[in-house]
């Protein structure tokens, strides 16, 4: 039995989904109170619990011989940071632990390529990549980095851990959160974007390296899944062409781009929305990183989608959800 933190977050619902396909039994991890309609129509065993309650995890694993960890946060803005520590750092610690007093064998952690570190002089990334303290690091990926060492801490106090590091998550779901609010600037037909890249990867097939990994006999290392890189620009002007929208036109230079996140701070501050532009965020545009996925290629055959077909399957969601709408 697999028990999924996070079960009904963005890619957690898409790990469930992969394994009832493959009549592999798990228990679903929630919150109290968590909405879980994405999953309603699957006979799923729910179970709740919070990471930062380490007796709630040691319950919810009774039974459970084995643990994916998808919960967390994900969040670039500067109101974050303390929460990012607790949920993503203690919160896996929390997991860990109650693995080993659960009598869990097998933690596979969802890590970020964002906890592998950026440096100015090393554009290509790979699972070797030592964290060094950078100016291009964000506190997401600080937070990640060092989830990962309570995950290797467990693999030296006894667990059978293995772990994946997905670049920008693409995926169908909630557009007013993470990598899906792209989906809705460019819906809203915002007129700004700025220079720079981002790596992205089709949820569905993080949740396929996910099951390949798990199911593995590795342990004690970590895997990039990274399906590429695009340019901002190329981005929205892509999905735009999908919802027959007009592409952002006006690029802004980073001094403006600053600015501009100054000014997202203020309104998230006033309206309890989420920024899209923040000081992180603003400090490494212009910037080209890239994550090669070479070890998971080699080691599990792992395959992935264009960015045509990730993008044209995310916009038709997307676009019904708002036909539904109006």
């Amino acid at each position: 039995m697999i028990a999924i933190t996070g079960a009904n977050g963005l890619l957690g619902s898409f790990v469930v989904r992969k394994l009832h396909e493959a009549n592999v039994p798990v228990i679903a991890i929630k919150r109290a109170g968590s909405n879980t309609s994405q999953l309603a129509d699957l006979p799923l065993t729910w179970r709740t619990a919070d990471i930062l309650d380490p007796l709630s995890l040691q319950e919810a694993f009774q039974g459970v011989t084995g643990v994916i960890h998808c919960a967390a946060v994900v969040s670039f803005s500067p109101r974050d940071k303390e929460k990012l520590m607790t949920v993503n750092v203690a919160g896996t610690k929390n997991v860990v632990d109650a693995c080993l007093v659960s009598g869990v064998t097998r933690v596979l952690h969802v890590s970020s390529v964002a906890a592998l570190g950026r440096q100015k002089n090393e554009m290509l990334v790979n699972e070797s990549s030592a964290w060094v303290d950078s100016p291009y690091n964000s506190a997401y990926g600080l937070s990640k980095y060092k989830a990962e060492l309570e995950v290797f801490r467990g693999q030296e106090e006894g667990l059978k851990t293995v772990i994946i590091n997905p670049s920008v998550i693409l995926s169908q779901g909630n557009w007013n959160r993470s990598s899906a609010q792209l989906f809705k600037y460019a819906w809203r037909q915002r007129p700004f974007y700025s220079d720079g890249s981002f790596n992205y990867v089709d949820v569905r097939d993080v949740a396929q390296h996910i099951q390949q990994l798990y199911f593995s006999e590795l342990q004690g290392e970590r895997f990039i899944s990274n399906a590429g890189a695009i340019s901002i620009k190329d981005f929205f002007q892509k999905v735009a062409t999908l919802f027959n929208k007009r592409a952002p036109y006006i690029k802004v230079s980073k001094p403006v781009l600053k600015a501009l996140a100054m000014a997202e701070l203020w309104r998230s501050y006033l309206t309890g929305s989420t920024p899209l532009i923040t000081r992180e965020t603003a400090r490494t545009a212009g910037t080209h990183f890239s994550y090669t996925s070479d070890k998971i290629k080699r080691t599990i055959q792992a395959e992935f989608q264009t960015i045509d077909e990730t993008l044209a399957w995310c916009a038709e969601f997307y676009r019904k959800q708002m036909e539904l709408k109006n």
